[in-house]
C-alpha cells in the first residue's frame, strides 16, 4: 500500500489522500490544510477556490474520464 493515494475522479477533481502531506504554492508557501488527510484539486478550472475543488464542475458540465494505463519507462537524461 502506498503512503499517498491519488484518485482521478470521473468528471470531477483529483483526490489526494495521505496521513500527512503538504501543499505549497509556486513560491513554496504552504496552504493551511487544517489537519485534512484528504483534499480535492480542481481539474475543470471553474472552482472559485483554486487549486481546491468547490464542486463547480457540476455546474460547468465538466466531462473527463481517465482510465488507468502503464506509462513507458523514463528515458535516460542526456
Amino acid at each position: 500500500m502506498a503512503d499517498v493515494k491519488i484518485t482521478i475522479r470521473k468528471n470531477g477533481p483529483v483526490l489526494v489522500e495521505a496521513k500527512s502531506f503538504e501543499v505549497v504554492d509556486h513560491e513554496g508557501r504552504a496552504f493551511g490544510l487544517a489537519g485534512r488527510t484528504t483534499v480535492a484539486f480542481c481539474r475543470c478550472g471553474a472552482s472559485g477556490n483554486k487549486p481546491f475543488c468547490d464542486g463547480s464542475h457540476n455546474k460547468a458540465a465538466f466531462a473527463s474520464e481517465c482510465v488507468a494505463f502503464e506509462l513507458p519507462a523514463p528515458q535516460p537524461k542526456a
